[in-house]
């Protein structure tokens, strides 16, 4: 069933049919409504429905699945009389990846160095877990010695630095997740900015020289439960892309649970909590908890490849026709991992069947376009999101378009599936020019824009606009709600609390038909309007002063 574009729109605009050009009132004009009117709830469950289903194997990277999508989408695409995105007029982007999968081949035992003989030996999965940080067929730590350096953050622009001059070379540094959050004028508060993410944790542990790093688990602190680092990390295939000369990794990245870091800091004689306490200062200092670890990694490595799958709509202007529009949704997920009450199918439903049936959507919709829109827009359908964001990191790598040349990155992912919304949530409110285009299209719907509804989480630094934002180009990711039409207050934060501890990378993330998509529709036409009117102003968005990502030179 189609769910009209103007089916939340407070009051009409007028115009002719085929006037492209935004009202000055803030409306939607006739030809957007139009075209808008093209997105359909039909359109997004039957792709949502195929992408999900158990033969896709849960689309693992260099699965089955994963190659039956990467035809399906390019067959997509090539129905729609889309021009080929990738390489040597195709639709595919190669994306070399290595897969790695490692197991834990000696226990892992911590020993006191102040009570001779006293060690601690924890599990793998219950207590820890452990990936590689190489491309090795084993790593072997040693004797390595444990230091707690709190949050793991250098932020000079806060003067913050939890290393100070200790030398952690060859040592295992223990890190708490997140970021300070008690004071609002640091770090944002509440709100996860780059700092408290796992992976800047494990890259800044390899600026300094470690051998490895613990991050201490707790479910508030990752905002998600320990089984979620289980299964996309215990005894599953994780891939990276290749080495290049200027990498730095740790040899181990390691998880523990809070109560089993509890276990380590007590092994030396320390307690944790006061630990932590002493962290939230600026004049914290690295402290060596008079604990080494021993623990061997063995890898099974094997060179393989996904794709991006990329399709264009050119621009009309001769000028602006040669810059881009790119929006993105992942097309992978866990593929086949540990059973869950009998089901070892990951099919990755929400995230990200959802996002890529709203592109493909979007990108149906947008060949009805009259006329076409300044500037081209490109559909991408990353691959290897899930293990890092590696396919969107790939393109920025390697893009078809400068990112000078890039206006905006409007990705999808986690799309909502429970209806439709009086509002919506813009993560990466107030860092680009963008919010004011993003703000007026909500409007028109009828809806209020707001940022973040879970701020603590960092989704911007989750998905794959953050990849194109470290390459200068200003991104978009909306989601309606958590204030669902004809729903009770709290009911929209309970869905999305739910689905986190039920569904999120679980086998359980499956295909419903009883969702209601209205919802997602109303959040593709809103992505769409909005690239589409990115797409016809001449001026390129821009960052705002200050953010973090406004100095970042975009070669053209």
């Amino acid at each position: 069933m189609a769910l009209l574009f103007a089916v939340s729109i407070v009051s009409a605009a007028c115009g002719s049919d085929d006037d492209p050009t935004p009202p000055a009132d803030g409306n939607l004009s006739n030809e957007e409504k139009r075209v808008g009117a093209l997105v359909t709830t039909d359109t997004v469950a039957a792709h949502l429905k195929w992408l999900s289903d158990d033969a896709r194997e849960g689309r693992g990277p260099g699965s089955q699945g994963d190659e039956a999508t990467r035809r399906y989408l390019a067959e997509e695409f090539t129905k729609l009389g889309l021009s080929p995105g990738g390489e040597g007029g195709t639709f595919l982007q190669n994306v070399p990846l290595v897969g790695i999968r490692a197991e834990v081949s000696s226990p892992i035992v911590f020993s006191s160095q102040k009570a001779a003989g006293t060690t601690l030996s924890l599990d793998a999965p219950n207590d820890m877990v452990i990936t590689s940080g190489v491309q090795d067929p084993e790593v072997k730590i040693s004797a390595a010695e444990v230091v707690f350096v709190g949050y793991g953050m250098v932020a000079p622009e806060y003067q913050w630095d939890d290393y100070k001059d200790v030398d952690v070379t060859g040592k295992i540094v223990m890190v708490m997740n997140n970021d300070p959050s008690t004071d609002d004028a640091l770090f944002g508060g509440k709100t996860r900015l780059l700092y408290g993410r796992w992976d800047y944790k494990y890259e800044q542990a390899a600026r300094k020289g470690a051998k490895g790093a613990i991050i201490i688990h707790t479910d508030v602190s990752a905002a998600y439960p320990w089984q979620v680092v289980v299964t996309s990390n215990h005894a599953v295939e994780n891939f990276q892309l290749p080495p290049s000369p200027q990498d730095r990794r740790i040899q181990a990245r390691m998880w523990a649970t809070e109560e089993a870091s509890r276990k380590i800091a007590a092994l030396g004689g320390e307690d944790l909590d006061a630990l932590r306490q002493a962290a939230e200062k600026r004049d914290f200092r690295p402290r060596p908890l008079g604990v080494t670890v021993n623990v061997g990694i063995r890898n099974t490595l094997r060179n393989m490849q996904t794709a991006n799958v990329a399709a264009v709509l050119p621009g009309s202007d001769p000028e602006l026709g040669r810059e881009a529009v790119i929006f993105t949704a992942h097309h992978d997920h866990l593929g086949i991992g540990a059973p869950k009450n009998g089901d070892s199918i990951y099919n990755g439903a929400v995230d990200n069947a959802a996002g890529v049936a709203q592109i493909l959507a979007i990108a149906r919709a947008s060949t009805q376009i009259t006329p076409k829109p300044r500037r081209s827009f490109v559909f991408m359908l990353v691959g290897g999101e899930e293990k890092g964001l590696l396919g969107s990191t790939w393109y920025c790598q390697h893009p078809s378009f400068a990112p000078g040349r890039i206006a905006a990155n409007i990705n999808t992912d986690l799309a909502n599936v429970f209806g439709r919304t009086h509002d919506v949530g813009y993560i990466g409110l107030g860092k680009s020019s963008l919010d004011e285009v993003v703000r007026t299209v909500a409007r028109a719907q009828g809806r209020v824009l707001h940022g973040d509804a879970n701020p603590d989480r960092g989704m911007f630094y989750r998905s794959d606009q953050f990849a194109f934002a470290k390459v200068g180009v200003p991104g978009m990711y909306i989601k309606g709600g958590p204030d669902f039409v004809d729903r009770p207050a709290g009911w929209g934060q309970e869905q999305t609390d739910l689905y986190e501890s039920t569904r999120y990378h679980q086998p359980s993330d499956e295909y419903d038909p009883n969702w209601d998509l209205r919802g997602a529709v109303e959040d593709a036409q809103l992505m769409l309007t909005v690239g589409w009117r990115v797409a016809n102003t001449t001026a390129l968005p821009t960052w705002n002063t200050g953010d973090e990502f406004a100095s970042i030179p975009r070669p053209r």
